[in-house]
């Protein structure tokens, strides 16, 4: 899930705009509520983080997907008897 966050004067993730199920919507929505000139994508481990920045590079908000792994697969064991 993709969700857009706006700066709020104290954090970059302070209020919540909106979650969408595509990487393309969010960035739709994003430009309609933030006023942001300039973007950075960053992929770490865990998530993808699309840093929204003024004219002056000053963060304005963030877009943020966490990346979740599939189930693991669970091995049932041979019954002792």
């Amino acid at each position: 899930m993709w969700k857009v966050y706006k700066y709020d004067g104290r954090f970059i993730t302070g209020e919540l705009i909106s979650s969408h199920r595509t990487e393309a919507a969010a960035m739709k929505k994003a430009q309609k509520a933030i006023d942001f000139k300039f973007s950075e994508r960053e992929k770490r481990k865990d998530e993808i983080l699309i840093w929204l920045d003024g004219e002056n590079h000053m963060p304005v908000g963030v877009i943020t997907h966490e990346i979740k792994k599939g189930a693991k697969r669970l091995r049932q064991g041979k019954k002792k008897e």
